[in-house]
């Protein structure tokens, strides 16, 4: 028996050999097997990886009603998308994707017409998986890739994915429209990577972006993004060319994918794990290019589409359309601008024109491909009169005494604080219109009532009849009307609000008014609400809480968050704003990374702009007392919105923010807080000051962590680095911000001006905006802490 047993176990070990790939196969697949299917809409778990990660199934879009069959992180609350079959033709509601008996791949309405279907040519499928890499296969018996979502891509590539020669990435045409978008990245048959933007519908590649030419040509070369992190060109010798080079974050810890974004910038991102705790987003760990807005060419439209222009924010292009001018779609703000009022002219026109047309100015603004006449030397007078007396001019540009003469539509339109030129738009008078409206309703009129004088009284008569009876039956109101109701603000019921949040499940953030949440309104949609619910608020009655909100209603700037509504019902206190799905300029400045130099200094303009308005444009002036990156949020173009504003009139009188007493947060305050002084608008200078300060440098205002006691307040480093001369020091020796080191010194004496201890010696936001820009000059400021630097 003892024999028998010894020469069994070589055989158990062979035995054990040969189920071994067995056994890895089933811990690394979660099987599909034939007839298994997905119905759109319906409870149930999607297709996913052993570990979770990743997750194949449908995705709701914004209507509720279609979806979209796709792979997705399946840990992170985002749930990225990072493939998807049908974004062209959205699946609706009771859809479903299968995997057949006969081992086809198939999304089909509920009609059972075919909607998408995988190119598998085999009848060898034993079954479909979801790997923990992100890549969906359908498999053969013998474990071979049939068919995968990776030699499939769509706009993002994953570590261990590869593109051949001949393979394409192509962006959305919105962040929420899957549609093929305006650009693409793509393998050429000589092994060149390009980016090019696209004319849609027929896709035909522009001019490239960016490239990475194959010399010689070498049809055998792959764009590789390995399990590192690392993305790079290799040729067919074994040869590498780097796409990024910096050291990226580990995959243990981290997430990673390439993505070419609706905007056409091709960025590397990570995302903290599950593993590493709660929170964290995707930081881009390298974009390009790094200004889109410069890309060029002699056909297309350019960055933001026609007759838009463009300006950069953390990679992205800020598109925005000149004054008299509306988005062509609002629902894509790539799809270029329209003017309000059609610019054709007639030649009768032409005798006054100043009687038809009149310009708006746009100061460092231009369309470099639009130029179809040039005039030197001319006054900026003489320029505008040229313009207005040529019947193809829409703007004009007027640099130095150079003026260029432009058409629509306009392309390649760009936004630089370094240009000095101005824009000159010519618009079409609204009242030259309404006069041409009136005439001709005047003669409608009159020829009516000739013809029938009679009918006409009839009908007045009765008219007036019905006016005076429906009078004297209305309903007796109030003469007092809410200013509320001027302002078209909802007011939300406390349930209604309770529903969209799903009982204030999920936080946002916390700040000194209450808690943030996040909701959806309508119920069950995809557009996303941010709920603040207030507290310690003034309890001084109805009347006061109206007047603070009508006055924040009634405010409206591309740099304020908007609010909706508000809610006053019993006790309950809350405001509806519009939610920023890029968070707070606190997470963006103090992430994982470092921000590009342009990015920051664009963003620390449109928060000038923003408190600017509220200081000196609004019909009420709002002091907001507590600016900081906290309370400077960032939408999807990365554009900064000024929070909280006008809400520190509703704060209980004796609540305390920090631990100094004052309303502010500490390092942010201004000095006159401390001193029984008046506070007047100059604190919100301050503030701004020592926030940017923190923008230029990219660490906090108070920092205990950096080692060195001197380093400790930026706001005294950053002076003493200001009059020793190493402004590298401040900046960690950015390399962007050195070679901008005009800018850099700029801001810097600017930040300082900002945080005198003098309220007088501020500047106003007026002027900050004006300096920021490069509209004013900036003279060399004094010390800011003439009397003492603690407090």
């Amino acid at each position: 028996m003892a024999m028998a047993s010894k020469a069994s176990v070589p055989h158990i070990l062979f035995l054990c050999f040969l189920l071994f790939p067995l056994l890895v196969v089933s811990q690394t697949h979660s099987n599909v097997t034939l007839g298994t299917h997905l119905i759109a809409g319906e409870k149930g778990s999607p297709w996913t990886s052993p570990s979770g990660n990743f997750a194949f199934g449908f995705r709701p879009l914004e209507d509720q009603d279609s979806f979209l069959l796709c792979i997705w992180f399946n840990q992170i609350p985002d749930q990225t998308i990072v493939w998807y079959a049908n974004g062209d033709k959205p699946a609706p509601k009771k859809s479903k994707i299968e995997l057949t008996t006969d081992g086809q791949l198939v999304l089909s309405n509920p009609h059972g017409q075919e909607l998408w279907k995988a190119d598998i040519n085999s009848s060898h499928v034993s079954y479909a998986a979801m790997l923990d890499n992100g890549n969906f296969v359908v498999e053969s018996k013998d474990f071979n890739h049939i068919w995968e979502s990776f030699s499939q891509p769509t706009d993002t590539i994953l570590p261990g994915q590869i593109l051949q020669v001949g393979d394409n990435l192509f962006s959305r045409l919105t962040n929420t429209n899957y549609s093929r978008g305006r650009f693409q990245l793509r393998l050429l048959e000589d092994g060149t990577l390009e980016l090019n933007p696209v004319a849609l519908p027929s896709y035909f590649p522009y001019d490239p972006y960016f490239s990475i030419e194959a010399q010689p040509a070498d049809p055998r070369s792959r764009l590789v993004y390995n399990e590192s992190g690392l993305l790079y060109v290799q040729r067919s010798n074994g040869s590498i060319v780097y796409v990024s080079t910096t050291v990226v974050l580990p995959i243990a810890d981290f997430y990673h994918r390439a993505t070419i974004d609706f905007n056409g910038v091709f960025s590397l991102y990570a995302h903290p794990r599950p593993s590493r705790g709660s929170g964290g987003s995707w930081s881009a760990r390298k974009s390009i290019p790094l200004n889109i807005c410069l890309i060029n060419g002699d056909l297309g439209s350019g960055a933001c589409g026609f007759n838009s222009y463009c300006g950069i924010a953390n990679g992205m292009p800020n598109c925005e359309c000149p004054p008299e001018y509306t988005q062509s779609d609002p629902n894509d703000i790539l799809s270029g601008c329209k003017p309000k009022i059609p610019l054709a002219c007639k030649e009768d026109e032409l005798d006054s024109p100043e009687a038809v047309f009149e310009f708006k100015d746009l100061s460092g603004t231009d369309w470099p491909k639009a130029d179809y006449e040039r005039f030197e030397p001319v006054t900026e007078d003489e320029c505008r009169k040229l313009c207005l007396k040529d019947c193809y001019c829409a703007v004009a540009i007027y640099r130095n005494v150079t003026c260029w003469m432009k058409k629509l539509p306009l392309s390649n339109g760009r936004l630089s604080a370094s240009d000095t030129g101005k824009a000159l738009i010519k618009i079409r008078r609204a009242s030259s219109v309404s006069t041409k409206k009136k005439n001709k309703k005047i003669a409608i009129v009159v020829g009516s009532l000739g013809a029938s004088v009679f009918i006409n009284f009839l009908l007045l008569a009765a008219t007036s009849l019905i006016a005076i009876f429906a009078y004297k039956k209305r309903p007796k109101s109030s003469k007092q009307v809410s200013n509320i109701s001027e302002t078209n603000l909802r007011s939300f019921t406390y349930k209604e609000l309770e529903e969209a949040t799903n009982g204030f499940k999920e936080e946002l953030g916390k700040g000194a008014f209450g808690i943030v949440y996040k909701g959806h309104f309508p119920l069950g949609s995809q557009n996303l609400v941010a709920v603040k619910r207030l507290d310690k608020v003034v309890q001084e009655g109805e009347k006061e809480f109206k007047t603070e909100v009508s006055v924040i209603g009634q405010t409206h700037h591309k740099n304020l968050v908007r609010l909706f509504g508000f809610c006053e019902e019993g006790p309950h206190r809350l405001l509806v704003y519009e939610f920023m799905s890029n968070g707070s300029l606190a997470s963006f400045l103090f992430g994982l990374s470092r921000p590009h130099w342009d990015q920051r200094t664009q963003i620390a303009i449109g928060i000038s702009r923003g408190l600017c308005y509220l200081h000196e444009e609004c019909s009420t002036q709002i002091i907001h007392c507590d600016i900081k990156p906290q309370n400077i949020l960032l939408d999807d173009i990365f554009r900064p919105r000024i929070s909280d504003f006008g809400l520190a009139k509703l704060l209980m009188p004796d609540q305390v923010l920090t631990r100094t007493g004052i309303r502010g947060t500490k390092g942010y305050v201004a000095p006159e807080w401390f001193r029984s002084m008046p506070i007047t608008a100059k604190v919100d200078v301050y503030s701004f000051g020592v926030m940017l300060l923190e923008i230029i440098s990219c660490r906090r205002c108070v920092e205990t962590a950096w080692g060195a006691e001197e380093k400790a307040i930026l706001t005294d480093w950053a002076y003493d680095c200001y009059r020793e001369g190493k402004l590298e020091d401040l900046v960690e020796r950015d390399e962007e911000a050195m070679r901008d080191e005009k800018k850099l010194l700029t801001f810097v004496m600017i930040a300082i001006w900002c945080i005198q201890e003098d309220p007088s010696l501020r500047p106003t936001m007026k002027k900050v905006s004006q300096m920021l820009e490069g509209a004013v000059d900036v003279p060399h400021p004094p010390c800011p802490f003439p009397f003492s630097s603690i407090y």
